[in-house]
């Protein structure tokens, strides 16, 4: 895959969740090179260190204008890398990606709302010959796929990557794990199911929340056994979304039914007590015990438990580690902080287990 020159819009929240996409784009991206980031909060620093405090080299700019006038490198791609609410684009927004393209930029946009959808900017990017990629736009439905049961056809392990909520960062650990792997000689794929894993490179997959629900699990095997034949990886890992319990979008059966996973790898945040955004409602995030019953009753072992430690100090999250790793008898680790390295033995027997059966 050539990799384009790209800047990320964050309008100011890049030290927020709210921009999970530049987040993931600054820990990496296989499908552009990140050379900026827009951000007026944190001009002239390093976009890594304001994100986990590792230094990624990779520039704060006030404006388009400060990164068009001072970077030493040029962009082809303006990327909006922040979640805005409902997922529509603001005025705000709006005015920023219009001069993104008044400065020869195409737009990639994640958002619920379609950039190709508002006639000024779609006029101007015609007009400038430029490109508008609206990840979230559906397929047509001639190309979208109902679930045949050929998913039995994948012999390579199938691991789900689930959570017991939204915004925990399972994406990030699906490619953590993936780069383990791959580090350790196996020919590892990711399967993405949001905006970003396609924005970061993964090659196969599907944006989940805008597909037709009839098509869900169909797009779910076609992606996986589309990956097992061309990529004939030894391990294949899904990036789960939300969670079997959210009531605000439940999601999690499909990767364990419609997939065939083989095993789970759950992230949990032991912080959260309640879904995110939704502290109003009486709902309350299950205890990982609790949660690991639900998804064996569904279907799959969880064989490891992997920590989101927002709103933790470290000791906290290594006493919670060690009090579920007691408690449920499977690894449990803190993908930021330490890597995923120590799972990879876990992996190893799940496909000596799948070769020997073939």
């Amino acid at each position: 895959m050539t990799k384009s020159n790209a800047i990320v819009l964050t309008g100011g929240f890049l030290d927020t969740g709210s921009s999970k996409t530049a987040h993931g784009l600054i820990r990496g991206t296989d499908r552009f090179t990140i050379v900026g980031v827009i951000d007026s909060k944190h001009p002239g620093k390093d976009a890594g260190e304001i994100l986990d405090g590792h230094k990624r080299n990779i520039p704060i700019y006030a404006s388009i204008a400060d990164f068009s006038k001072n970077a030493p490198e040029k962009a082809s791609y303006c990327v909006v890398g922040v979640a805005t609410k409902g997922g529509v684009i603001p005025d705000s927004l709006r005015a920023l990606l219009k001069e993104a393209l008044e400065n020869g930029y195409s737009l990639v946009n994640g958002l619920h709302e379609y950039v190709s959808d508002i006639p000024e900017l779609a006029d101007l990017a015609k007009q400038k010959g430029l490109e508008i990629i609206d990840v979230r736009k559906p397929k047509k439905v001639r190309d979208l796929h109902f679930w045949t049961g050929k998913i039995k056809e994948v012999k390579c392990p199938k691991i789900a990557v689930l959570g017991t909520d939204c915004a925990l960062g399972k994406r990030t650990t699906t490619r953590f794990l993936v780069e383990a792997m791959r580090k350790a000689g196996y020919k590892a794929e990711m399967i993405y199911t949001g905006q970003t894993g396609w924005m970061q490179g993964a090659k196969h997959g599907f944006v989940f929340d805008s597909t037709l629900n009839d098509f869900i699990s169909g797009e779910m095997e076609h992606a996986v056994v589309t990956c097992y034949h061309e990529e004939k990886p030894d391990i294949i890992f899904i990036e789960g979304q939300s969670s079997l319990r959210n009531p605000s979008g439940p999601a999690g059966a499909e990767w364990i039914v419609s997939a065939d996973a083989d095993a789970v790898v759950l992230q949990h945040n032991p912080a959260r007590k309640q879904y995110k955004d939704m502290e109003y409602y009486p709902a309350y995030i299950a205890d990982p015990k609790d949660e690991i019953a639900l998804i064996r009753i569904y279907g799959a072992p969880t064989i490891a438990l992997t920590i989101n430690t927002a709103r933790m100090n470290e000791q906290e999250a290594r006493a919670y580690a060690q009090q579920y790793e007691t408690q449920l008898g499977i690894p449990v680790v803190l993908p930021l902080e330490d890597g995923v390295d120590n799972l990879v033995p876990v992996f190893e027997t799940l496909i000596k287990k799948s070769l020997a059966q073939v």
